[in-house]
């Protein structure tokens, strides 16, 4: 197991490694496996990989994320212009379906509504939004519709453990109720655990994931 020391140099050096990020503003501590991100970045796209990029690297367990978005004033946008944009990129989107997503926005903070049948779906949603100029967060509380029964999506979610190679199955159980779905078990990296997360929301008709899958040392 890396020690606290270690485990800050390698998610600096892969934040620094990361070319899409200006690493130089953003700072790292790590405390038995929980890394805390600090400082500031230009837009929130950054804060968001930022964060990406930390929980890949090996040992990482949670990340605590607080940078701050600091956009320079000679370059942000009012609200109205930002929301233009949005709505225009949604539109474009063909993962978003057309008229069931709806956002407000306050400040350069962007919440988005309405209803999806599938996950996918609201995060083309988030994703679309999270690039624009002048966006400091986004609130994704677009609401998913479940149609199969638990049974059905229980049995494509283990299917689809069972068919990823980057994931030891049998050590994840599944349970499915009304569009949720519960994960147990352990797995050996947080890779293999954020591939566990996506196959249980690649299912049609989930809603809400409850993760109880550890990290093994």
């Amino acid at each position: 197991m890396k020690t606290d020391k270690e485990l800050q140099h390698d998610v600096l050096a892969e934040l620094e490694w990361e070319p899409s990020l200006d690493a130089s503003k953003i700072g790292v501590t790590a405390d038995h496996g929980v890394v805390e991100l600090t400082g500031s970045v230009r837009t929130y796209s950054e804060r968001w990989q930022a964060e990406f990029v930390a929980k890949r690297v090996l040992g990482v367990e949670a990340v605590a994320n607080e940078i701050e978005v600091r956009v320079p004033d000679h370059i942000t946008p009012e609200d109205a212009a930002i929301a233009q944009r949005a709505l225009s990129a949604l539109d474009w989107n063909v993962a978003v379906p057309k008229g069931r997503v709806k956002l407000t926005i306050q400040h350069g903070w962007i919440t988005l509504e309405g209803e999806v049948e599938w996950y996918y779906q609201k995060r083309a949603a988030e994703d679309t939004v999270r690039n624009l100029l002048g966006v400091r967060g986004i609130t994704n509380a677009i609401v998913l519709h479940p149609r199969l029964r638990a049974g059905e999506v229980k049995e494509k979610i283990e299917a689809a453990l069972r068919r990823n190679a980057e994931i030891d199955a049998k050590h994840i159980s599944v349970e499915a109720r009304e569009g949720t779905i519960v994960l147990r078990g352990d797995v050996r990296s947080w890779a293999e655990h954020e591939d566990a997360i996506h196959a249980a929301w690649s299912a049609p008709g989930v809603i809400h994931v409850e993760d109880h899958i550890s990290i093994r040392p």
